[in-house]
């Protein structure tokens, strides 16, 4: 089979189209033919040298995909040989075929194709693991949604408008708040002009904040949260380490959680996937939630897609199209 090869460490230029040896389904596991996998941040950044597969993980980049089973593991029962599923992966998705423990496999929801599917099972699982079972996030509660254009931040606004939540995001542009607005945002930020904290406490603190930025916005963050309030992290775009002013959470009887999902144990990742099977997966079939796609690309111009995620003017996920 074919696969993306990351060459070295370096631009989106290391990355390329070529021949890998074929997976084997192991203990629980299904083989999947794939039709599209997606681009994600963490793809970008272990093809950069900063963040390589867990143990045991392909080297192969993606962490998430749709297909077509051909083949069952040892002990998998509950999947049959031709269905189509979409699966969240811990890396392997920029392949022709990927292995993948039967417990991260999710239907196709209604109405959705194939080629959009591959860009929810890690948005979904991210959104859901921490805005939902982490943060607790409950109607009528007010969530601020950095990075709101981006794939994470696209499905978020949908999950939190379909919970009863108020949304509010922060983007860089007019054009792209606007575009967050139409998704469901009831208050939007040009974080490049305005003060998140100010605006926030105008709308009454946040209950719950997901925060893709990490250090730079940490202080920041605090101060916009409500009494009670949640702060998940998920991301270090704007830095790793920075001072937690420890009584501002004490006062306002906060706190935060910073996790990744891509490392969790297997057996954490199917029970966020069972969870989302359960109770977002409906939200889909309703149309409440939908995938948000920017645009499809071959696998094989991986690097161009690369080069658009880093330079910002992606709104939702770049798909990458394995089979024509």
């Amino acid at each position: 089979m074919h696969a993306i090869r990351i060459r070295e460490a370096g631009d989106p230029d290391v990355l390329e189209w070529a021949e890998h040896p074929d997976p084997e389904p192991g203990e629980g596991e299904v083989l999947l033919d794939v039709v599209a996998s997606a681009v994600n941040r963490a793809d970008l950044m272990q093809r950069q040298g900063f963040y390589p597969p867990p143990p045991g993980a392909s080297e192969v980049p993606g962490l998430e995909c749709s297909g077509t089973i051909v083949a069952l593991g040892p002990g998998v029962t509950e999947w049959q040989v031709g269905e189509e599923v979409c699966a969240l992966l811990a890396g392997g998705g920029y392949a022709e075929r990927v292995a993948v423990p039967a417990v991260q496999l999710l239907p196709l929801p209604h109405e959705v194709d194939l080629i959009a599917a591959a860009g929810l099972p890690e948005v979904a699982c991210t959104v859901w693991s921490n805005v939902v079972r982490s943060a607790g996030l409950s109607e009528g509660e007010l969530l601020l949604v950095h990075g709101g254009a981006g794939g994470i931040g696209t499905h978020a606004i949908q999950v939190g408008k379909a919970l009863g939540a108020t949304v509010a995001v922060t983007a860089g542009s007019p054009t792209r708040l606007e575009r967050c607005r139409q998704l469901g945002a009831d208050v939007v930020i040009n974080y490049r002009d305005q003060d998140f904290v100010e605006e926030i406490k105008n709308a009454g603190g946040a209950d719950v904040i997901l925060d893709n930025m990490g250090a730079s916005y940490l202080e920041r963050n605090v101060d916009a949260l409500a009494t009670g309030g949640r702060l998940a992290i998920i991301g270090m775009q704007g830095g790793r380490k920075a001072e937690l002013n420890l009584g501002k959470l004490l006062v306002k009887r906060a706190s935060v959680s910073a996790t990744t999902l891509r490392a969790r144990p297997v057996e954490d990742k199917g029970r966020i996937v069972r969870d989302v099977r359960e109770r977002l997966w409906p939200m889909i079939d309703n149309g409440s939630v939908l995938p948000v796609v920017d645009q499809v690309l071959p696998v094989q111009n991986a690097a161009a897609a690369h080069r658009a995620l880093d330079e910002g003017d992606v709104f939702g996920k770049l798909v990458l199209a394995v089979k024509s």
